[in-house]
């Protein structure tokens, strides 16, 4: 994986945009991310760090090794864990196919959003098993852009949201490989595999999910991706414009919206 893989880019914008998500899903994805006590935690991906400042201090017995290829991401990162005064976490910069430690050294792996940008996930989880201990667990969360529906309907809409699923393709990851967390680790190896959704669900009964969900989080990742949808000629800027704007509708007074990630948890079994 390399730094121009990323679809959604490195901008402040989309640092905002990270935080905000993990703000508003922060018990949806991780009211139940804990670990051994005392267990040693690769965070693979850790990006800006923003899940790293919700899963850490939950686990404080835990040493996190948090890593990730962007160096721009990594001291956005080190900065949100110094300004919490988080003192479990150390971050260090490493290619998830590459990984700089030995066989078996950590206790768990912790991956959030990191394989629907590789073009070889199952590579990846790979890598991953070879550091993990014997009996240690792998914890996966991934999000799926198909699960996506809302009201109003809008054709319009929908092609805006095609446009970042077949970008982010041609850009060699999947934002659709939720669906195959449980086949991807049971194919890696890993024993006991299971997976539960997640699911988000924004109307304006729940408007802290309308605000930091539909159009924080969701709308804001779609509209990331305009200047190279229209710039490639998959739509056209009034499409886009209309597209955008029925969107934005489902964050509306009588709007709803719904998505859904899933989480795989594994265990690295010992040989037969």
């Amino acid at each position: 994986m390399n730094d121009s893989s990323y679809v959604h880019g490195y901008s402040h914008t989309e640092s905002q945009r990270l935080s905000d998500q993990a703000d508003t899903l922060g018990k949806l994805l991780h009211h139940d991310s804990f670990f051994t006590p005392s267990g040693r935690v690769l965070e693979a991906g850790c990006g800006t760090g923003a899940q790293t400042v919700i899963v850490a201090p939950q686990n404080p017995e835990c040493n996190f090794v948090s890593i990730d290829i962007s160096i721009d991401s990594l001291s956005a990162a080190a900065r949100k864990i110094t300004d919490r005064n988080i003192s479990n976490v150390t971050i260090h910069s490493a290619d998830v196919f590459n990984l700089p430690f030995n066989d078996e050294t950590f206790d768990h792996v912790f991956i959030c959003f990191l394989l629907e940008h590789i073009s070889q996930p199952a590579h990846a989880l790979g890598s991953l098993k070879r550091v993990l201990k014997t009996g240690g667990t792998i914890t996966v969360i991934e999000g799926d852009h198909g699960s996506a529906y809302y009201h109003p309907r809008s054709a319009a809409a929908q092609a805006t949201i095609r446009c970042l699923v077949d970008i982010q393709a041609e850009m060699g990851g999947n934002s659709l490989i939720g669906r195959e967390l449980y086949p991807l680790l049971v194919n890696a190896g890993f024993a006991g595999v299971s997976v539960t959704p997640r699911v988000v669900y924004a109307d304006a009964g729940h408007p802290e999910m309308v605000d930091g969900f539909t159009r924080k989080t969701f709308i804001a990742m779609v509209e990331g991706v305009k200047e190279q949808a229209i710039g490639s000629g998959m739509i056209t800027e009034t499409g886009w414009e209309q597209g955008i704007a029925e969107l934005y509708r489902s964050a509306d007074t009588d709007g709803t919206f719904n998505y859904t990630f899933f989480k795989a948890v594994g265990r690295k079994a010992g040989r037969n």
